[in-house]
C-alpha cells in the first residue's frame, strides 16, 4: 500500500515548517507529500503566521526534493480560473520532473471564501466539470494547435494550450496531463466524474465501514462509463496518532486535541501494533493508497516511528 503524509497547513505552519516535513517524507522513504489547499483555519486553531498557497509551495517543494509525488488534497476549483490552473499545475510539473499530482473539488468552506473576497457560488458542480473539462482539454490539445471552450461558466477562445506538463495523462495515455484525484462522499456525481476524469478516488475522513461502499459506487460508475474499475487508485485519508506505547500515543492524541477513543474509532491510531492491524484492515476493505493526516508538523519523529515500526510489518 502507497503512504502519503498529509499536512493541513491552514492551521499554522510556516513554508519552513512545511519543507522541513516534506524532506523527512522523502528520507523515510514515504511517498508522497500532499497539503491541503485552505486560507483560514479551523476550529481553534490561530492560524499563525498565516496561510500559504498550496501551488507556490508545491513549486518550492518541487525543487528542494527528488523523488516524492506533491499534490493537493484538494485543490477548490473556486479559487483559480482553470486557464490559470492549467498553466500553475503544468509549471510545477516540470519544475519537479513529472512529480505532481491535482486533487480538485468543489469547495465547501464559504468561510474562508468570505475572508478572502473569493466568489462562493451556490451551486458548484456545473463549474467543477468544467473545469475538469478545460484542464484535459488543454493538456490534450496536441502541440501547434489550439483549444476552444464554449461552457456556461468558462470560455476559452484560441488558446495556445500551453505549457504542457511533463507527465502523461494516466487514462489517456497519449496525452500530457497531470494525474487528477476526485475525491468526496456523494453517491452520483462525484462516482461519475471519478470514473470520467480521475486518476484516483479519495475519501477523505469516511466512516471505515462505509469506504467498500463509497468505492462501489465509484466501481460502479466506472462499468456504466465503459472504464476499467480497476484503473483507478482507491484512498482514503485519514489523521495519523500513533506512539511506541500507551503513553506516546495518548501525548500524541491530546497534542492535536483528540480524545485516545475517539481517534482510534475514527483514525489511524494506537501502539504500533494497533497502526499495523488498522492499515491491514484498510488494505482488506479494497485500500490501495493511504494517507496518513500529520496535525503537528513539528514532531518529526512521529513520521519516524510509522517509517521505522509500522513499515516493515506491513509486508
Amino acid at each position: 500500500m502507497d503512504l502519503r503524509i498529509f499536512i493541513e497547513p491552514q492551521q499554522g505552519a510556516s513554508y519552513a515548517q512545511q519543507l522541513a516535513v516534506a524532506k523527512a517524507t522523502e528520507e523515510l522513504g514515504f511517498d508522497a507529500f500532499f497539503r491541503s489547499d485552505h486560507f483560514l483555519a479551523m476550529g481553534s486553531a490561530d492560524g499563525l503566521p498565516g496561510p500559504t498557497d498550496s501551488w507556490v509551495t508545491l513549486g518550492a517543494l518541487a525543487r528542494e526534493t527528488n523523488r516524492i509525488r506533491l499534490g493537493t488534497l484538494v485543490t477548490s476549483m473556486t479559487f483559480r480560473h482553470p486557464g490559470m490552473l492549467a498553466v500553475q499545475v503544468a509549471q510545477v510539473d516540470e519544475m519537479s520532473g513529472g512529480r505532481v499530482e491535482l486533487g480538485l473539488g468543489a469547495g465547501w468552506f464559504a468561510e474562508e471564501h468570505a475572508a478572502y473576497g473569493v466568489p462562493f457560488p451556490a451551486k458548484r458542480f456545473g463549474p467543477l466539470t468544467e473545469q475538469l473539462e478545460v484542464l484535459t482539454g488543454l493538456w490534450g490539445t496536441p502541440v501547434g494547435e489550439r483549444f476552444n471552450y464554449d461552457g456556461e461558466h468558462y470560455q476559452l477562445t484560441d488558446s495556445p494550450a500551453l505549457p504542457k506538463p511533463a507527465q502523461h495523462d494516466p487514462v489517456h495515455h497519449e496525452r500530457a496531463g497531470v494525474p487528477l484525484i476526485i475525491g468526496g462522499g456523494g453517491p452520483a456525481r462525484t462516482p461519475a466524474l471519478a470514473a470520467r476524469f480521475g486518476a484516483e478516488y479519495n475519501a477523505s475522513f469516511p466512516e471505515k465501514s462505509k469506504i467498500p461502499a463509497l468505492f462501489g459506487r465509484v466501481r460502479a460508475a466506472c462499468e456504466e462509463a465503459g472504464r476499467d474499475p480497476g484503473s483507478l487508485t482507491y484512498s482514503v485519508a485519514l489523521v495519523l496518532a500513533g506512539g511506541a506505547d500507551e503513553a506516546e500515543f495518548r501525548r500524541r492524541a491530546a497534542a492535536i486535541g483528540r480524545e485516545p477513543d475517539e481517534v482510534r474509532e475514527h483514525g489511524v491510531a494506537g501502539t504500533v501494533p494497533e497502526l499495523v492491524d488498522t492499515i491491514g484492515a484498510l488494505r482488506e476493505q479494497g485500500v490501495e493508497r493511504l494517507y496518513l493526516q500529520v496535525l503537528d508538523l513539528d514532531d518529526l519523529d512521529h513520521l519516524d516511528l510509522v517509517a521505522r515500526e509500522v513499515v516493515p510489518q506491513l509486508g
